[in-house]
């Protein structure tokens, strides 16, 4: 697929899969409750003592679990948007708590690793380069490693598997298998929409401040789908 077939493809994927999309909201909606709650468990505990105290602290506690177990729910259900775009299946996904939340428990330590790794190699190449040498060595590495990281991603949905999501070189060698070119457009035309589609709800905020932030939260959730779509469709050539 050329890039605006991807773009294309990806702009009417959550148009065209209403259920996703409320899927999204929905999960949404109940981890904002589920975190609402818990921050006022917790102030209403601070202020209150004996068994009042120790209850609210319990409640408070299992909302902080339940909360992340939300957003890794959220997380693994937009992983699997991936899959869907590298198989290039035009349906969405169902929630499967079982294999989704695991699947964001290993997406995380992805992310801590792509973004680890560059800042240990800076940190020791700054004792040995300094000033412009070391800023252009660090920025390189961090668009590299930043871009390893989108594959990386892919790479966890394709397979479920981690130590292929960790497999950094074959991670930076789907870049170039992607095209770098591409890869860093796509990235770019997607800020774009994003930028354009947040300023417009951002002026229906100011005429109308609910019908602002109901379109906030579903202009967000779109963008979360249409992103996914694209990555996965990019890959989906590797």
């Amino acid at each position: 697929m050329n890039l605006g077939d991807i773009i294309s493809d990806a702009l009417i994927y959550p148009l065209h899969n209403i259920k996703a999309l409320v899927l999204y909201i929905v999960l949404g909606i109940i981890a904002a409750i589920v975190g609402g709650t818990t921050i006022i468990a917790f102030l209403t505990a601070a202020g209150t003592t004996g068994a009042s105290s120790f209850a609210l602290d319990g409640v408070a506690i299992l909302g902080i679990i339940v909360f992340i177990l939300l957003l890794f729910l959220i997380e693994g259900y937009g992983l699997d948007i991936v899959k869907y775009g590298i198989e290039r299946r035009s349906d969405t996904p169902n929630i499967d708590f079982a294999r989704q939340v695991p699947n964001a428990i290993k997406l995380l330590a992805v992310d801590i690793a792509y973004y680890l790794i560059p800042a240990v190699i800076i940190f020791v190449l700054g004792f040995i380069f300094r000033d412009w040498i070391l800023a252009i060595i660090s920025i390189i590495l961090v668009i590299v490693f930043a871009l390893a990281n989108f594959m990386a991603r892919c790479r966890l949905a394709k397979t479920d598997s981690l130590g292929e999501a960790l497999a950094v070189g074959e991670a930076i060698g789907d870049i170039s298998r992607v095209g770098i070119g591409k890869l860093i457009t796509a990235i770019l035309i997607i800020i774009i929409i994003a930028v354009v589609i947040l300023f417009v709800t951002g002026i229906v905020a100011r005429i109308n401040t609910i019908l602002g932030n109901v379109l906030l939260g579903i202009a967000m959730v779109y963008l979360v789908l249409f992103y996914h779509r694209v990555i996965g469709l990019l890959y989906s050539e590797v």
